[in-house]
């Protein structure tokens, strides 16, 4: 197709430049990470930047971010994360937004040590928890930390009663002694582990991110959709119809509807469609986790 030729009106200007691109460089393109400012997500944004420049007080405000898996919310961290990358000085670095991820099996010495790893900090063998307590807040101090993120927050379920109340006393710690916010990141069940203390619980405010049902914000998440895909003909997805379509068959969550609609338009390009539809949905190797869940147990069988 001759590029001069195109009419790319109906994609964002940023994807106009990359559709006149050939085909394999479209394709790679279509499978990298892409923002989607809808209004909960950008409300969201909005909520953290507000904790960066909160003042100083006694009592610093936190924030939970909540949702299903897949529904987004370690986009939004990552978005916020590099809207406030690292800097670099002569004489040291900065890190105004550290983001963690809660380990798997919690334990005070194994939180301290993935929060010395997000810092990129060498780490000595063998370390007791009081001193890894002090490098880690010294460091954080000295890098100039001014939220907290921890990811996976809901992990702290893993562990039995005790290791739960001494992570949760660790966090009320944190908070106390570093008094900058702090952003716990998780399912449902993280806010049931900071529900369980009522202290925590009056301290960060929860923000959901629900499942989506196919409404006028759904079709409006999907026009984005389309104009940010660098297809050659518009991609009529944006309608109810084709919403209550998409949002059942990715069972509701952001991050299965972006890979649907992802397979849908690799689709659309090495078949020559250059449009998601009906015939390119069908021929997307998408499968939702539902269905996934069920050829891996017929496999097991």
């Amino acid at each position: 197709m001759d590029a001069d030729l195109l009419d790319l009106a109906h994609l964002h200007p940023a994807a106009r430049l990359v559709a006149v691109l050939p085909d394999a460089e479209r394709v790679h393109r279509i499978r990298a990470d892409r923002w989607i400012g809808y209004p909960r997500a950008v409300d969201a944004l909005e909520r953290l930047e507000s904790l960066l420049t909160w003042p100083d007080k006694q009592r610093m405000p936190n924030l939970l971010i909540l949702g299903p898996t897949n529904n987004g919310k370690s986009m939004i961290v990552e978005k916020f994360r590099r809207t406030h990358p690292p800097v670099s000085h002569p004489d040291r670095e900065e890190i105004p937004v550290l983001v963690m991820q809660m380990p798997s099996e919690p334990s005070a010495i194994r939180f301290y040590v993935a929060l010395l790893a997000a810092m990129g900090a060498p780490l000595r063998p063998r370390q007791r928890l009081a001193e890894l307590e002090q490098v880690a807040l010294s460091l954080m101090r000295a890098v100039g930390v001014r939220v907290l993120v921890i990811d996976e927050l809901h992990n702290v379920l893993a562990g039995r009663g005790d290791t739960r109340r001494e992570f949760l006393n660790l966090i009320r710690f944190l908070g106390n002694e570093l008094r900058i916010p702090l952003v716990g990141v998780g399912t449902r069940e993280a806010y049931l582990a900071i529900r369980s203390d009522d202290q925590l619980e009056n301290r960060f405010e929860p923000f959901t991110l629900p499942l989506w049902t196919p409404d006028a914000g759904a079709c409006s998440l999907l026009a984005s959709f389309a104009t940010s895909f660098p297809l050659r003909r518009p991609s009529p997805i944006a309608s109810a119809e084709m919403a209550s379509y998409l949002i059942t068959r990715s069972e509701g969550t952001i991050g299965e509807l972006a890979m649907l609609l992802t397979d849908a338009a690799i689709v659309a390009i090495e078949s020559g469609e250059e449009t998601i539809n009906q015939r390119t949905l069908v021929m997307a190797q998408y499968a939702g986790p539902t269905e996934r869940r069920r050829l891996f147990e017929r496999e097991l069988a």
